[in-house]
């Protein structure tokens, strides 16, 4: 029997079953009683007839080529691999983060999201026939040799990908620890094409880690996994613990950083986000039967009572990361500074399909509290610096780049607004970008990562901060304790207001003297 019978064969069983539901559910009182009923009931058995029709007409048109393919390709090929070249398009193509995934795919992304696994640290996804980095994993082979997001991977061992799925290319990039593995990627921003030479290792995921610069705690938080929120509050925790060594002294402010954040799990995001905020909507979600919508409130908690934030973001945060940065910058819970966010506003939902495979289907959108939707947008910074000198932003990667990028509907169209409410003096005293001879980021080294040492200007400077006269009478920014820690600081008591150049009648200047990890 040839491919398109059998195909068919199939469609005309499902077509019957369809019919059949549709019978079941006729109300047995009213039926096509009125004149009305019959009428609409006409139309939508032509329309049905019509629709079946066409895809009788496209079903047999695949089951021809698919016959042709078989008998005359220049190699044989198994029915298999066409069907499931052919599944691939048939969700691959409707989004970028949409893509049905064989039992062995399946399997392996459930060893990814097991939290240990062996490679090089990559974060990556196909795009336009192309592998391109999402993000680096902290403290993996890939991270330490400086890959960046937004790097498109070309060469595997000095041999050309361009013929391979992003599926084979993982493969390829994977192996035995301890072996070594030569990656070139062309990167955007430069033009450059750069080889790296990597030791494989087995992956361990840091999900969270943290340190204290000063009086200022920072929460590194890379991906959003099953322990993300435990996580960060325990890590707060720490935090506070080890500044209150010193008798007398407390936190002054809060970074939580989300760069290179490609996301992760939904729930995760949401618990977060109410760590810090008391009371509203974190985010709502919106798809394509509004009886599945949904949105998500704070609970009236804030561990940190109110204590000043800064959120670090740049291009490869994205999707949970942007759910975190959103909410929080539309309660004005906390400052966004860094770079504007990947722009991936869409939620996806892992569908078994028994034991052949499941599919990664976009099932809604996500919106801000305010009511936007940052697909294909992203959430821009109160404060942007760049990370490093002449960083051009025509070659930053983002979600609008891919192929087949979802559109943004549904929520608040316009640019969002600026904030009025952050000291306009620290404002100018933050350069938004680094000095040309700023030393390369070395991740083990804080003093050289230039976004950082700002947010910590920023934090230090709005412990010491005397109101202006126009922002007389307003709520502190990004907490409630502001004027608390102004009061433990206006003598002077501050061992770091110094060192950060930051006195409300000083401006500071960009060589202040960068903060190193307190160990």
């Amino acid at each position: 029997m040839k491919f398109k019978t059998a195909l068919l064969m199939g469609f005309a069983f499902t077509a019957g079953i369809g019919l059949t539901s549709t019978l079941d559910n006729i109300h047995p009182a009213t039926g096509f009683a009125s004149a009305l009923a019959k009428d609409t009931a006409q139309k939508d058995a032509s329309q049905d007839e019509n629709n079946n029709a066409e895809t009788v007409r496209l079903l047999t048109l695949f089951g021809t080529v698919m016959d042709v393919v078989h008998s005359e390709y220049v190699e044989p090929i198994s029915d298999k691999k066409l069907i499931n070249n052919a599944l691939d398009g048939l969700v691959g193509n409707l989004d970028p983060h949409s893509s049905y995934m064989t039992p062995e795919q399946f399997k392996q992304m459930q060893d990814e999201i097991s939290g240990q696994f062996g490679g090089l640290g990559l974060k990556v996804q196909a795009d336009g026939g192309h592998v391109r980095v999402v993000a680096p994993i902290d403290g993996t082979p890939a991270s330490r040799a400086g890959i960046i997001s937004g790097d498109v991977i070309t060469m595997i061992d000095h041999k050309n990908i361009a013929d391979l799925t992003l599926d084979q290319a993982v493969r390829q990039m994977r192996g035995a620890p301890g072996t070594k593995i030569n990656i070139t990627v062309l990167r955007p921003k430069t033009g450059k094409t750069i080889d790296y030479t990597l030791t494989r290792e087995i992956i361990h995921v840091q999900v969270v880690r943290s340190a204290l610069y000063g009086r200022v705690g920072y929460i590194r938080l890379a991906e959003f996994d099953d322990t993300s929120e435990h996580e960060v509050r325990t890590n707060y925790e720490k935090l506070v613990k080890q500044v209150a060594k010193t008798p007398g002294k407390t936190l002054v402010g809060l970074i939580l950083d989300l760069r290179a954040d490609p996301g992760g799990k939904l729930d995760q995001a949401i618990a977060v986000s109410r760590d810090f905020i008391k009371s509203g909507e974190i985010v709502s979600v919106r798809g394509r039967h509004p009886e599945n919508n949904q949105h998500w409130n704070a609970k009236g908690t804030d561990i940190t009572h109110g204590l000043p934030m800064v959120v670090l973001t740049d291009s490869g945060s994205a999707s949970a990361s942007e759910i975190v940065a959103g909410a929080l910058k539309d309660h004005k819970r906390a400052i966004i500074m860094g770079e504007r966010t990947f722009g991936k506003g869409s939620v996806q939902t892992l569908i078994p399909i028994a034991d052949q495979g499941a599919l990664r289907l976009t099932t809604a959108r996500y919106y801000t509290p305010s009511g936007r939707s940052i697909q294909g947008r992203g959430v821009t910074p109160d404060i942007a610096v760049a990370a490093t000198h002449g960083e051009d932003e025509l070659f930053t990667y983002r979600e609008s780049d891919l192929a087949h990028v979802l559109s943004n509907i549904g929520g608040k169209a316009g640019e969002e607004t600026t904030r009025q409410d952050i000291p306009a003096s620290l404002v100018k005293s933050i350069p938004r970008e680094p000095p040309e001879k700023w030393p390369n980021f070395n991740p083990e080294k804080p003093e050289t990562d230039f976004q950082l040492q700002q947010a910590i200007h920023l934090l230090n400077g709005l412990s010491t901060y005397k109101a202006e006269p126009a922002a007389a009478g307003k709520a502190p920014v990004g907490g409630n304790n502001a004027n608390d820690a102004k009061t433990e600081t206006k003598n002077g008591k501050d061992g770091n207001s110094k060192a950060h150049g930051v006195k409300s009648d000083e401006k500071a200047e960009p060589k202040s003297a960068p903060v190193k990890e307190q160990k």
